[in-house]
Formats: C-alpha cells, structure tokens, sequence
C-alpha cells in the first residue's frame, strides 16, 4: 500500500530536493508533524535538524548557512511569537543578500480570523522584510510554494522568503504529487557593447579603482575578480562583507583596504582621488555613497546582478546589469586583446597609498595593566589563524577594529553584519561555520554585550561539541560601539551600562572551556591554548576601549547615532 504523504512531507521533499541537508529551528504545537517529520523515528533521510535556542538565533544560523554554502538557508519555528522572533534574523538576511527561508506554524485555516491562541498575520508581517511571503491555503500548493520561495531567495538580489504554514495543511493528506526540482534561472554576462565601453573608459582613465562590494564576494565572482587582477594591477577598495576578495598572492598591488563605517580610511581617500570607480556588486546598504562620494563628482561604473539605487551621491555614467563572473572574464578578455596596462603615472600615489595602508596597522598598541588594546587582539587572533579560518563578527566596538585590521584572503571568511549590523549574530554563525566544517575552527569574535544576545547557544555548541573559539572582547558591561559615539556628541552617554557578567564561569556552567587574558603579556599564550583545546572554548579578554575616539576621527554626521 502507497505510503500516504501528509503536507510535513512535502516540505520535506522540496528541501531535500534542493539539496538542504540542515534546518534550524525550535519546535511547537502548530508545527509539530514537520518536526516529527525531521527528527522522528522515520526521518533517515531527511536534512539535519539543530534545535536552537531561540528562533532569532536559527535564523541567523540559516543565513550563516546561505552565505557559506550558496543554498538556501532554513529556519523553522511555531505560531504567534515563534514566527514573531523571526523577524530580525529575516530582515538581517534580506538586507544582506544572503538566501534564508523561515517557515512558520500557523493556527488552522478556520481560525484565521479569530482572536485565537498564537493567531498572528504573519504573512503580512514578514511581507515588507522579505523577498516573497505565502500563506498555504491548500496542502495541494505546498509543493509550488516552496518551489517559488526558495527560487526567490535565490534570485538576484539575493535575500530572504517566508511561508506561513496552517497547522491543518501540515497535518493534511496530500493528492497531489510533488514537483520536481526546476533549475534556477541564469544570468548572462552584461552587454558586450557596454563592455567594450567599459574598457575604453578604463584606457582613458589614470587612477582607476574597483570598489567591490557583497554581491561580488561569491566565490565564482571572485575567482573571476582574482583572474583579472592577475593580469592588470587595479588597485581595489573592499567593503566588509566583500573581505577576502583579495587573495594574498595580490595582496601587494591590489589591496587597499575597506570602506564600511567611518569616512577615514585609506579606501576613502583613494576613492575620493580616483577618476573613474568601476563599483563591482556594490550594495549602497553596506556603505552609503554619501560616505565615500560626499562631494558627488566621482565618475562611477555600475556593474552588478541588479540596477543600482540612484540617489543624489551615486549616478553612474554606465550600468551594466548581469553576471558578475562572467561579464568580469569578458572584462578581462577585452583587456588582453586590447593590451591594456594600468597607467604607471598612478603608481607613485598607489605607492604612499600602500605605504599609508601598512603603517595603519603598525599603530602603537597601549596595553593597560589588565587590559589589552584592541590592535594587540586583532594581531593575536590574526597569528592564531590560517586563511582558511572562518571568522565571523559580532557588532560593536570590536567589529570596527576587526573589520579595518584583521586581513581575510578568502571571500566569505570573515563574516560581517553590515547592511543591519545586528547585534547577536557572531556566535550563531560561527556555529554553522563549525557544523559545516567540524575538522576546520571556527572562531567567534564577540563584544561581551553581543555574546549575551545570543550566548544561550552556547549550549547549542556544546551539545554538538564543535571546534569552535569565541572570542569575548570585554568593557566590563557596556554596549561601547554606542557609548563612545554618544560621547562624541552629548556630554555624557546614556543607557549603555547592563552591568559585568563572569565570562569564565558563564562559559564553564554551559560545559565549555572558559580562560581569561589576565594580563596582556598572556594574550598570545591564551588564544594559543584556546585553539588547542577541542570542544566549545570561551575565552574572556579585557579590552582598553579608551582609544576609540580615534577611530572616529573625521567622522561625518550622517553617521552619528
């Protein structure tokens, strides 16, 4: 006798069919066959299932997924305020071009409209963060609308989808047979005309810079980026999330910096001093072009998966619009043939740039009696880590010091929040980070305010013994990302103290291994242990914030608060 199919299996069947082998989420009385379906006694064959400790967190935890692995990431929670905590990590997701989809329990269809128990509009809630919203009314539809989410988390751009699924469509008996997998559809590379423009604008130029941007950090696009630079020395700005798109062999001609918060970087100048950027899947959410084309002159490319946000700062004289990897291998090939060279008139300013560049990291570092400068962490973490460490930062205070020092030389290995720059997210990712790769370590880099967000999956760790290190960078209770910037601009900061919490003692009551960086001298010797130890390590490293005022210098209004 067939085996009847109820609407859990068929959202299990289109997940596998995308070849999803791990799901996150927490469990609940509207939702429960799809759990039963994951993670009971006949769910051999069905993705992975890590139970979180809070639905905000598997969200997070499914974007780390989408971001390290291309696939759509998945995160599924029950009704009312199970869907209701999804909303951050979605719109985090979204804004970021990382392909999520939450799946949410919902009353039954008759109660829709009912003050019911957990009864939430959800579809209509998770409508303006997300890329697609459904409510299944049939459990014939479960198949299509899986089918469409998940294409549109990946359409370009990139980004999150939300299906509301009513606890009676789930339990029902499906007739339907499910679909079969359909291929995503392909972009082709941009306009060869265009293109060909492209590369006369660039002989006609005499500093050119490539700003490259999120969409650009995919591993075929910077493949495609690293072959072109191979071949013509560009110099080349990235933004945070684009880190490690400069591999280290081009290092030396190619990188000069990030630009992602404060207008002072190296990357800002050459920028501002360039005369044409060539702006590589860009995403204005990252970095404002009032940031870094404040006077609006810059004569600027658009080459991207998407058209660009026109505003004020940002007008490009060209858009090119398809393929970032193989419009760049079209680039590079109408280069070669042309026999374009980048003008050595350039050099002699690249090389103060460069020079500018390197002595920002051989800043003098003012460790305390016990506590350690922020420099003297990242130089720490930084000799305790190969290239392919995956990295993944919280937001705070370290996350600046990180973002513009420590050096990433593969895409998608220092992983930054900053589209939302959500506080919480550093530990959750590196979870997935050491889930996907159990025999590589993870690393978490966290203010001690950012770990308490998510610190609770720090039992999720520990339940499955990763290999993972997160690091705590501690003020002794403070949110000082916001505390040093309200101090630039009122006479003294508010509402930033939430008071000290014992890391050690924290990590050790979970079934983790807590250290602490007693004094600076220790630093190196800590980390050194911390990365030799197996399971969860948590290490507790006080740190002298009172230096980052200076981050902050020149620092435009726009960006205060």
């Amino acid at each position: 006798m067939e085996k009847k199919l109820h609407g859990a299996d068929i959202i299990i069947d289109s997940l596998k069919k995308h070849k999803i082998d791990m799901v996150f989420g927490i469990p609940g009385a509207k939702i429960d066959r799809l759990f039963e379906a994951l993670d009971g006694k006949d769910s051999e064959d069905a993705p992975q299932l890590i139970v979180t400790r809070h639905e905000q967190n598997a969200v997070f935890m499914a974007q780390a997924y989408g971001r390290l692995t291309g696939k759509t990431g998945v995160a599924i929670s029950t009704s009312g305020p199970g869907v209701g905590n999804l909303t951050t990590g979605l719109m985090t997701a979204n804004a970021e071009g990382d392909p999520v989809l939450a799946i949410g329990g919902q009353v039954q269809r008759k109660d829709l409209y009912r003050e019911t128990h957990q009864s939430t509009p959800s579809r209509a809630l998770m409508s303006p963060i997300t890329q697609f919203s459904a409510e299944i009314q049939d459990p014939n539809n479960i198949s299509e609308t899986m089918a469409n989410a998940i294409e549109a988390t990946q359409n370009e751009p990139k980004g999150a989808a939300f299906v509301s699924l009513p606890q009676d469509v789930d339990d029902a008996v499906v007739t339907e047979k499910p679909l079969p997998v359909y291929p995503y559809p392909k972009m082709g590379p941009a306009d060869p005309k265009d293109l060909h423009h492209v590369a006369e604008l660039l002989k006609n130029s005499k500093l050119p810079v490539i700003l490259v941007g999120q969409r650009a950090g995919d591993e075929r696009s910077t493949a495609a980026l690293r072959m072109l630079l191979e071949r013509f020395h560009f110099p080349v700005v990235e933004t945070y999330q684009a880190a490690g798109v400069i591999s280290r062999q081009l290092e030396k001609h190619s990188y000069f910096g990030r630009v992602g918060l404060f207008r002072n970087q190296v990357g800002d100048r050459l920028l501002a001093e360039s005369d044409l950027v060539l702006a590589i899947g860009y995403d204005a959410i990252e970095y404002e072009p009032r940031n870094w084309n404040k006077e609006g002159k810059l004569q600027i490319i658009n080459l991207d998966t998407v058209p660009a946000q026109i505003d004020n700062n940002y007008t490009p004289v060209m858009q090119l619009v398809g393929n970032i990897a193989t419009s760049l291998i079209e680039l590079d090939r109408i280069l070669t043939q042309d026999e374009y060279q980048y003008p050595e008139t350039s050099s002699e300013k690249l090389a103060q740039f460069k020079q500018d560049l390197d002595q920002e990291t051989e800043m003098p570092i003012h460790d305390q009696k016990d506590k350690s400068d922020p420099l003297a962490i990242v130089q720490a973490l930084q000799n305790n880590v190969n290239d392919d460490t995956i990295v993944a930062l919280d937001v705070g205070s370290h996350y600046i010091w990180m973002a513009r020092y420590f050096r990433a030389y593969q895409p998608r290995h220092l992983l930054i929040s900053n589209g939302m720059q959500t506080l919480g997210v550093g530990l959750p990712w590196a979870i997935v980070a050491a889930l996907l790769y159990p025999e590589k370590k993870a690393v978490a880099v966290c203010g001690d305010g950012g770990f308490m967000f998510s610190a609770a999956e720090l039992s999720t760790a520990v339940e499955h013994n990763l290999n993972l290190v997160t690091i705590v960078w501690n003020d002794g209770g403070h949110y000082d990302m916001v505390k040093f910037q309200e101090e630039l601009k009122y006479p003294q900061a508010a509402g930033v103290t939430f008071g000290q919490v014992d890391i050690v003692k924290f990590a050790e009551s979970f079934g983790a291994t807590g250290m602490r960086v007693e004094k600076p001298a220790d630093l190196n010797d800590v980390l050194a242990k911390a990365f030799a130890t197996p399971g969860p390590v948590v290490v507790d490293v006080p740190v002298d914030y009172s230096h980052n005022k200076e981050l902050a210098e020149h620092l435009i209004d726009s960006q205060l608060g």
